[in-house]
């Protein structure tokens, strides 16, 4: 089987893309401090309350350690490629679709960015209530009670560990620590695209590998991509597909990756499904990252708490690219989230009745579609798929995007029943609506903005 490359050449399986440069576009841009050895000196800086005068400055570093040349411009090379990065995530890649803060009417059904329409538990709820006045402090030691709780449940040592405002952050943090102009980036396609994005910042090159038969990763052709890989990204469940790559694969991928490279294990999705984790890995130290968030199953997609868990010489690797203070609600939401035994199995078997049930539905009508494990799933409408969207979008039911090796596909999120039922009602129609009839007018999805409502949710 082959694939061609962007320029007409043929590389086997795999799709070699080079990544664009990075547009501004006037957006934000996430900055990172890091430490210099030189002496530094600001302006007096004018106040609110008078003047702020900035004295001399110089760091005193640990004891035996020494900044070579080599490790300077390393870290200064962070610091410049993370101060232009702008971090992908799932709501910017939905509201890159259409205007959502602007045109969803109230009554519309939202099923377009694998979020969780039930929300964080009750008991979440109340945590966050309590909370009250402390929402004034950054109270670190919540975070710490966070990592410490997940670590136990999870059989971990704390310092494996660490807490962030999501899983993006980590994810680009990653992606731009472990690949280089050198160090190429591999993945499968379809895939979520957020490691891609990152890759324009890293400069490094992207091999895209479509997906098995069976929707799995192609581990084998993935390790044998290029011998000078730095990460091999595998989303499992994989978005979007809502599709699993079994404990064998990846173990493969452990043992014949290429020397130096890492495992970027992305479990974004792993409680809806069967697949098996692999935090088990990342205690017998190996060369494995992996991402959790509390956005999907746990329902605080809104709120923002994820981790990334790996050795702690790899987790070092992501320190020059900065951490901030975690937001404190959604860290004591997790926490108890974390505690509720049994909210994991229960939130399971709700979302897999539902997503069961349409697929029995899609099944009768003869509609062509891709079996999940997730709280997504892939369907083929025969036509090109941003047209089906807007089809949809007419009968106010907003479903997600399309992937360009798959244009026919279109990804559902599983909602709740109701939300479903919506759902099925305006697919049919579409549907049954003649392709060339649904071509209306396009609003052309807005490039990547300033003035989005979500800049830099990670």
């Amino acid at each position: 089987m082959t694939a061609k490359l962007e320029g007409g050449a043929t590389v086997g399986r795999l799709t070699i893309v080079r990544v664009p440069e990075a547009a501004d576009g006037g957006s934000r841009r996430h900055a990172v401090q890091y430490a210099h050895s030189v002496a530094c000196v600001r302006a007096p800086q004018p106040t609110c309350g008078g003047v702020l005068v900035m004295k001399h400055e110089r760091l005193v570093l640990p004891e035996g350690y020494r900044v070579s040349r080599r490790s300077f411009v390393r870290m200064a090379s962070a610091a410049s490629a993370v101060a232009l990065v702008r971090i992908t995530t799932e709501a910017d890649l939905a509201y890159g679709q259409r205007r959502i803060a602007r045109d969803i009417p109230a009554d519309a059904v939202l099923i377009n960015a694998n979020e969780n329409p039930l929300g964080p538990c009750a008991q979440a709820c109340s945590a966050m209530a309590d909370l009250g006045a402390k929402g004034g402090r950054y109270e670190f030691g919540l975070t710490q009670e966070l990592v410490k709780t997940f670590a136990e449940i999870e059989e971990l040592k704390p310092e494996y560990v660490r807490a962030y405002a999501g899983s993006s952050e980590p994810l680009h943090y990653a992606v731009l620590a472990f690949t280089s102009p050198e160090k190429s980036l591999v993945m499968g396609d379809p895939a979520y695209e957020a490691p891609m994005r990152a890759v324009s910042y890293s400069k490094a090159r992207l091999f895209k590998v479509p997906l098995t038969k069976s929707y799995a990763h192609d581990v084998k052709a993935m390790v044998g991509a290029d011998p000078n890989a730095g990460v091999l990204y595998i989303c499992n469940p994989n978005n979007p597909t809502g599709t699993t790559t079994t404990r064998e694969d990846i173990e493969y991928a452990l043992a014949n990756k290429p020397k130096g490279s890492i495992l970027l294990i992305d479990e974004a999705y792993i409680h809806f499904s069967d697949a098996k984790p692999v935090l088990d890995l990342v205690a017998a130290d190996k060369d494995i990252l992996v991402l959790r968030t509390f956005s999907k199953i746990y329902g605080m997609a809104g709120l923002r708490c994820g981790f990334a868990i790996a050795r702690p010489d790899l987790l070092a690797k992501l320190e020059p690219y900065g951490w901030n203070s975690m937001p404190v609600t959604a860290v004591v939401a997790a926490k108890t989230s974390l505690k509720h035994k049994g909210l994991v199995l229960e939130r399971k078997k709700i979302n897999t009745d539902i997503r069961n049930d349409v697929f029995s539905w899609l099944a009768t009508n003869k509609y062509s579609f891709v079996p999940s494990e997730s709280n997504c799933f892939m369907v083929d409408v025969k036509r090109p798929g941003k047209q089906f969207i807007e089809a949809m979008e007419a009968k106010k039911v907003y479903i997600g995007r399309v992937w360009p090796a798959w244009p026919t596909h279109v990804r559902v999120t599983v909602g709740t029943a109701p939300e479903m039922e919506a759902f099925k009602k305006s697919f049919k129609e579409a549907m049954e609506t003649p392709a060339q009839a649904a071509q209306w007018p396009r609003r052309s999805a807005e490039p990547w903005r300033a003035d989005r409502p979500y800049p830099s949710l990670s």
